[in-house]
């Protein structure tokens, strides 16, 4: 019965803490969090009578927020390095999508040049493939 969702443990993003244990867990006053709230830093989930819950997630934020400001940085330098992060993370993950794209388009041209026949008349470009931290390389065979 534990591997059942409901049983399991909840997922990072499940808003599940009040005010009061977020505070406690990442040594904020709840004021600060509302404070944050209001100056769009975080969005807690709500409750149907409008209380806030914050989930795992919300609480790695709220002391990424603690330790930048703790450090001296401003309200709005952590709202820039926060929106730099997230680019950041958007970026990386569609680097991921490209480079599997990339590697199906490679393992497609590789088969087709393959299952080509004769191999001296193919049109279908050569693929070398790059090595690490370079460019991939792809040219026609002369006519």
């Amino acid at each position: 019965m534990a591997d059942h969702p409901f049983f399991g443990a909840p997922g990072p993003d499940a808003a599940v803490f009040v005010i009061s244990v977020a505070a406690e867990l990442t040594g904020l006053h709840p004021q600060t969090l509302r404070t944050y709230e209001r100056m769009g830093l975080i969005t807690p989930g709500r409750t149907g009578g409008g209380g806030r819950r914050y989930s795992a997630r919300d609480i790695d934020l709220l002391r990424e927020i603690s330790d930048l400001t703790s450090a001296g940085i401003g309200i709005e330098g952590v709202r820039r390095i926060l929106d730099l992060e997230n680019r950041i993370a958007a970026l990386v993950a569609r680097n991921e999508e490209l480079l599997a794209e990339l590697e199906g388009a490679r393992e497609a041209l590789t088969q087709s040049v393959r299952a080509s026949t004769p191999r001296s008349t193919t049109r279908v470009p050569a693929v070398r493939p790059p090595a690490t931290g370079q460019s991939v390389v792809v040219w026609r065979r002369g006519r």
